[in-house]
């Protein structure tokens, strides 16, 4: 399936496409839903990485935006201190880590990449614990940015992690997790 913007033809992220063909029919069918604006969806990624040295060593943000560029496909944004930190040598303003919102196709590429791709290769891996808010949105932590294939290890000078959080439209906690298993999303199994 193909769309057209601005003379330009895009396909449609392979996720996307099973999404709309797949996964939303089956969750108003399981969910008694008879509105498609009503299904469940996920808006937005937001990928975001805090450095804590960043206020010693500028190269670690440097480095981190840099790291997240490459994985998400996308130039990240600076985030600054909302509060002074005594303890933690942090004052109002400081930057100390950086975001990246991820919409539309690139946020269904990102998805289908983290699942199928890199979640494979963190070892011991035995699936994702199930953090959800009352809003549905769910929020994963990955301890090493390594586990993605675009990273060049070479170049990788400290060991970084990032959050990865999934915003929903029209979802609670027990139709966002169905909508994510669907996917293809690896939760832990529960004993």
């Amino acid at each position: 399936m193909q769309d057209r913007i601005d003379g330009e033809s895009l396909n449609m992220a392979r996720l996307e496409e099973r999404y709309r063909e797949e996964i939303m029919p089956a969750l108003m069918e399981e969910f008694s839903i008879t509105n498609r604006m009503a299904a469940p969806v996920i808006r937005k990624v937001v990928v975001s990485m805090g450095v804590g040295r960043a206020t010693e060593e500028r190269k670690r943000l440097e480095d981190a935006q840099r790291d997240i560029a490459i994985v998400t496909g996308q130039k990240s944004m600076l985030t600054r201190a909302k509060k002074s930190v005594s303890n933690f040598k942090l004052r109002q303003g400081m930057e100390i880590g950086c975001k990246v919102t991820l919409r539309d196709a690139r946020m269904y590429e990102f998805l289908d990449r983290l699942m199928n791709v890199a979640m494979p290769r963190i070892r011991d891996f035995r699936g994702v614990a199930g953090n959800f808010d009352n809003a549905g949105n769910f929020n994963i932590g990955v301890r090493d940015i390594s586990i993605f294939p675009e990273i060049d290890l070479d170049s990788l000078q400290f060991q970084q992690g990032l959050n990865v959080t999934l915003v929903t439209k029209n979802s609670d906690p027990e139709k966002s997790r169905r909508m994510l298993a669907l996917m293809g999303m690896p939760f832990r199994r529960e004993s």
